[in-house]
């Protein structure tokens, strides 16, 4: 995967807990560091990897799963970050652990089924143009 994939262009990317195997292929949730404004976001986003060829990409968001909204993820010790630790799955839902501002621990979670699903379409779109 490369930060020239992202939409708007990322400053740079990286994988930041371990894939999660799913029916539908290795989910990989990863941080994207944007621009903005001159200051920098640190973003969560999430990939689909095929299952026997991780190298091969079959999803990737279009949009951050995760981004910086909250006072504790905007002002701290570096501002604008969520930063992914470590995800869980607990009954199809997904608990995504994440540092904010690197002064707080948080969890976020989203059902697992959209979020595949969401993938999985994208994936569909993407082939047909």
């Amino acid at each position: 995967m490369s930060p020239r994939q992202e939409k708007p262009l990322a400053e740079k990317i990286g994988v930041a807990a371990p894939p999660i195997e799913t029916k539908s292929g290795w989910l990989l949730l990863y941080h994207i560091v944007l621009k903005k404004d001159n200051k920098l976001y640190y973003n969560v986003s999430a990939a689909l990897l095929d299952m026997d060829n991780p190298a091969h990409v079959i999803a990737q968001k279009k949009t951050p799963l995760l981004e910086p909204e909250m006072p504790y993820e905007k002002e701290g010790q570096v501002a604008n970050v969520v930063f992914p630790c470590g995800a869980v799955v607990i009954n199809d839902q997904l608990f995504v652990y994440y540092g904010g501002a690197d002064k707080v621990i948080g969890v976020a979670t989203v059902a697992l089924p959209e979020l595949l699903e969401g993938l999985l379409l994208q994936a569909r779109i993407s082939r047909r143009r």
